[in-house]
């Protein structure tokens, strides 16, 4: 789960990381009483989950309330790289002597963490990272040791500190990886860390990702941070059926059982689609080794609303789950969703109860459903469909 910037600041001031006041408004007479509230030199900043805000005119600096209530004014409702401005942060101003960059990640590739500092902040960080990466240093954090002080100072040497800042900035980094840590984080990144013309080191802008696996059991409370309103409403409804369900952009819905068949199937039908006007799978959906008939049918309620879907591929293997169980929910949710389904199915199964799980589906001839006995038979097929 992406943080809002006003929600990562928030975070940053529950570990002791140095930032700024800020508050979030929804209108701009709520940005101009915040900026009452702060006073002085305010920044209104557009908070949407995606960079270049700045560059879009996203982000202003207001000498006054008034001016706070003009720019939000001009925010609020605008649109950056497809999200709309909902809200903004009023953040108290800053003297900004010198910028930084800092983050530190989940590494997937090497298994461990990875930091990432420069002494070069700011907003041409990614260009930085391409066109000069001798100036972004990249410290490997083994995960059973973490960033203590040592490792810590071994990120400002090798980032290029000038000696006088390194113990400061190091203890914003160690208080950082505190974030990371007990937050059960997946990304912290500031851009940038500041210092300030009074020599103070700042958290003056963060990005925080949180690992949704953790979040029922270890952080009950980070279900306030989810932005409801924001979430794609199909998605919002496969989590509330305990889906795994990712969205992506092509025309095959995709549904399986088990991450590592769903993985594949998304790569069969990609390689079936070149033959087929390009089409690509349309998501991942994974209805899990023990899907019952409602699951099925919940999953396929999901792929079927989806205006971009022209054709589904339901590729099963039957272990724990059953093909007599999945052909019942596919039965089950064709009956529910009546005039609603007008998109062709394809069907493959295998495995457990094969026979009784076909057969299901040659009794009840719906025309809409098509069995394929190999998942590459089955991928051409709903490529076929879905390019018609």
């Amino acid at each position: 789960m992406d943080l809002y910037e006003y929600q990562a600041r928030d975070l940053f001031e529950q570990h002791g990381v140095p930032v700024l006041a800020g508050i979030v408004a929804y209108t701009p007479e709520e940005a101009k009483a915040a900026a009452e509230k702060i006073g002085g030199v305010v920044v209104v900043k557009a908070q949407v989950k995606v960079g270049g805000r700045g560059k879009a005119g996203g982000v202003k600096v207001a000498k006054t309330a008034d001016e706070a209530f003009e720019y939000a004014s001009n925010i609020l409702g605008m649109d950056i790289k497809g999200h709309t401005v909902n809200k903004v942060m009023i953040a108290q101003g800053a003297d900004i002597a010198e910028e930084f960059y800092f983050s530190v990640l989940l590494d997937r590739a090497n298994r461990n963490y990875l930091a990432m500092c420069s002494v070069e902040g700011g907003m041409e960080i990614e260009e930085l990272a391409v066109e000069r990466p001798d100036a972004l240093a990249k410290v490997a954090v083994d995960p059973a040791v973490g960033i203590d002080q040592a490792k810590a100072d071994e990120i400002v040497a090798e980032a290029g500190f000038a000696a006088e800042l390194r113990a400061d900035v190091a203890a914003a980094i160690i208080k950082l990886w505190d974030v990371f840590v007990k937050e059960d984080a997946t990304l912290v990144e500031v851009n940038p860390l500041v210092r300030t013309g009074a020599g103070e080191i700042v958290a003056l802008d963060g990005k925080v990702s949180l690992d949704e696996n953790a979040s029922e059991v270890r952080h009950p409370e980070h279900e306030a941070l989810e932005d409801k309103g924001a979430a794609d409403p199909l998605e919002a409804k496969a989590k509330e059926a305990g889906l795994n369900y990712v969205k992506l952009d092509g025309e095959v819905g995709i549904i399986g059982n088990g991450a590592g068949l769903v993985m594949s199937t998304l790569d069969v039908v990609a390689y079936a689609g070149e033959n087929h006007g390009n089409v690509k799978p349309a998501n991942f959906l994974d209805i899990g080794g023990g899907a019952s008939a409602e699951v099925m049918a919940a999953g396929l309620d999901v792929i079927l609303n989806d205006e971009q879907v022209k054709s589904v591929f339901v590729n099963v293997f039957g272990g724990i789950t059953a093909c007599d169980a999945v052909a019942n929910g596919i039965v089950k949710a064709l009956e529910m969703l009546g005039a609603k389904a007008t998109k062709p199915l394809v069907v493959r199964l295998d495995g457990n109860n094969v026979d009784e799980g076909r057969k299901i589906l040659a009794d009840a001839n719906h025309p809409l459903v098509t069995l394929s006995t190999t998942m590459d038979e089955g991928a051409d097929k709903a490529a076929e469909l879905a390019n018609a």
